[in-house]
């Protein structure tokens, strides 16, 4: 008994799981850096003179940058937002990476709480299968970057998760790795595997996910 509880001890504890910052951001302060170019007014600018001139309620003071100024549905939303005092998680990696955490207790809150220790697990191999894999959470799913987007979790429904592959037109559909619509579409995520409990994550997964990091080299 008391050789079996040293052991116990001695077990290595699971990794930490950690965020990367979302290749969102970089795009994010590129627009912005470029804003004063493009629009004539720099970020600081267009908060002053929305809050001055624009409506004061959000949807509206949207509308109005669009209609007015004819900027485009991002552009109007994120200006709207970031003038109205509300801060936006592609703003600068400190506040993603602030935020991150947040939105992964969100995504499994209530009835999906019993798939957290899936997801977890899936960040876990894919930590295996290569050291170098980000983790960067969006409001409903947590990509898996390499470079590119290379694999995602998403809380489908409250029994399963959906784990997206990038995978590729080469890769066939089978009953297990189904079809995402992705490739008529164009995104990366192309196949996904249902995870519904932990021995759903199989060497089948595994080698699923080893092709599509190396897809992405």
């Amino acid at each position: 008994m008391a050789a079996r509880a040293k052991s116990k001890l001695k077990a290595k504890a699971p990794p930490p799981i950690t965020y990367g910052v979302h290749p969102g951001v970089a795009m994010v302060q590129k627009w912005v850096g470029e804003l004063k170019q493009k629009t004539g007014r720099t970020l600081e600018e267009w908060c002053a003179h929305i809050q001055k001139a624009g409506p004061e309620d959000l949807p509206a003071r949207r509308q109005w940058l669009k209609s007015k100024y004819k900027l485009g549905t991002n552009t109007a939303w994120w200006l709207a937002e970031r003038a109205d005092g509300q801060p936006t998680w592609d703003e600068s990696p400190e506040s993603y990476l602030a935020v991150a955490p947040t939105y992964v207790e969100e995504m499994f809150a209530g009835p999906k709480a019993h798939l957290r220790p899936l997801a977890d697990a899936l960040m876990r191999l894919a930590m295996e299968v290569a050291p170098d894999v980000k983790f960067c959470p969006c409001k409903t799913i947590i990509p898996f970057y390499r470079e590119h987007v290379i694999a995602q979790v998403k809380p489908a429904t409250n029994s399963r998760i959906d784990f997206g592959l990038s995978l590729g037109p080469d890769v066939p559909f089978t009953p297990r790795l189904k079809d995402t619509g992705g490739l008529k579409k164009k995104d990366r995520i192309t196949h996904r595997i249902e995870i519904a409990r932990p021995g759903d994550i199989d060497v089948e997964v595994e080698g699923y996910l080893r092709a599509a990091y190396d897809r992405d080299a």
